[in-house]
């Protein structure tokens, strides 16, 4: 099955590995510790954050080592970002609508006190 970094960090477990090997990188058995869950459990979430690109193993003698790639995080950047100006345009757009009327309150209470 092919995964993608969206569905990665759709689950807030994976989300923490990804942040716990970003600092630093950890064997298998130092991720596992860190969470109340089966080691099965954690080896499925490595499993799809490594089919995804966010994680590479890196075999050490014995021992597995789960290392960050976060560049594969770009893409979810990217994604926002189209959001991010969709809705900054829309805001802009609503300050200055309420300028506007402000503007126009303003003359209107100018004009009635003169008069």
């Amino acid at each position: 099955m092919r995964r993608d970094v969206f569905q990665a960090i759709a689950d807030p477990t994976r989300r923490e590995i990804i942040n716990m090997i970003a600092h630093e990188t950890l064997n298998l058995n130092s991720v596992a510790e860190k969470f109340h869950i089966s080691r099965p459990a954690i080896s499925k979430h490595i499993k799809i954050l490594t089919e995804c690109g966010l994680i590479v193993i890196n075999q050490k003698g014995r021992e597995r080592h789960c290392e960050a790639n976060l560049k594969k995080l770009n893409e979810i950047s990217v994604w926002v970002e189209q959001y991010r100006e969709f809705w900054e345009q829309k805001l802009d757009a609503l300050e200055s609508y309420l300028n506007q009327l402000q503007t126009s309150k303003n003359k209107r209470h100018v004009t009635r006190k003169r008069k």
